[in-house]
């Protein structure tokens, strides 16, 4: 269950990297004043920098703390299976 979660965390951060690139790429063709530009792209940085770090500390945390988070959807999966 970890590394299906850290796969999918990793997804998330690549597509909101791609996300920005995409939507910076398409207003960049579109501003004509470089202080927009500017703006932008610090700005977009400074997102994609929270949110990276963001989610490099879950995966932390997640990884420090895997028996308390994933102990009891565990246990309640393999009851589950053997209810069936």
């Amino acid at each position: 269950m970890f590394s299906t979660d850290r796969l999918w965390a990793f997804g998330a951060v690549l597509a909101l990297w791609a996300t920005y690139f995409f939507v910076f790429w398409e207003v960049y063709q579109s501003a004509h004043n470089e202080n927009v530009i500017m703006a932008l792209a610090v700005s977009g940085a400074l997102v994609l920098l929270f949110n990276t770090a963001a989610i490099v500390a879950m995966i932390v945390h997640y990884a420090h703390d895997k028996e308390i988070i994933y102990g009891l959807d565990i246990r309640y999966l393999d009851v589950m299976k053997n209810k069936n």
